[in-house]
C-alpha cells in the first residue's frame, strides 16, 4: 500500500478571534493547493480513499483534492486532528479495511504529526528530522504482512514549491 501524507494548505493566521479548529484556507492557500492538486492529476495519481482531519483547513484541502478528481471517497478521521495517534489509526481504522495491496491512500492533516507519522513508519521513532511544508506531501510504502512501524519505505517528499 502507498500512503500519502498531505499537509493542509496555507490557512488564516492563529488569533484570539478565530478558534484553531475553524481556521480556513486563505485565498492564496486555496489557489496554491488547487495548483498542486492539478499537478498531481497530471502525474497520474489517483487515490482509493482520502481521509482528512476534521479541522476546517484540512477538510477544505481534502475537498480541493476531491474536486480535482484525485479520489471519489472522502472520510473524516479524528486520528488526523492535531496530536492524533498513529497506532490508534492503524489499529482502529487501517487494520479493519479491506484494501488491495496496490492501494493508494492519502491522509490530509497537520504538522508536526504527519512528519512524525512518516518517521515512525520509516525509522520506528520520531526524530524530528522531516519537515512537511504546507500543501506538501510525503509518500510511504507500507510493507505487506509485517509490522508497519520501522518497516516502511519513504519514496516521496515534495515541498509545494516543486509542484
Amino acid at each position: 500500500m502507498e500512503l500519502y501524507l498531505f499537509r493542509h494548505g496555507i490557512a488564516e493566521d492563529k488569533s484570539d478571534a478565530i478558534e484553531d479548529e475553524k481556521r480556513k484556507l486563505t485565498t492564496y492557500g486555496r489557489h496554491k493547493t488547487e495548483k498542486i492538486a492539478k499537478r498531481l492529476v497530471e502525474l497520474g495519481l489517483k487515490f482509493d480513499a482520502l481521509l482528512t482531519s476534521p479541522l476546517v483547513r484540512a477538510h477544505q484541502t481534502a475537498e480541493i483534492l476531491m474536486e480535482a478528481g484525485l479520489s471519489n471517497k472522502l472520510e473524516i478521521s479524528s486520528y488526523l486532528a492535531p496530536d492524533g495517534s498513529l497506532s490508534g489509526w492503524i489499529e482502529d481504522w487501517l487494520s479493519k479495511q479491506n484494501f488491495e495491496t496496490d492501494c493508494k491512500l492519502v491522509l490530509v492533516g497537520h504538522e508536526p504529526d504527519l512528519s512524525s507519522w512518516a518517521e515512525l513508519l520509516v525509522w520506528g521513532e520520531a526524530k524530528g528530522n522531516i519537515v512537511l511544508k504546507k500543501a506538501g506531501m510525503i509518500g510511504v510504502k507500507l510493507p505487506e504482512n509485517a509490522a508497519l512501524l520501522g518497516q516502511s519505505q519513504m519514496f516521496w517528499l515534495t515541498p509545494p514549491k516543486y509542484f
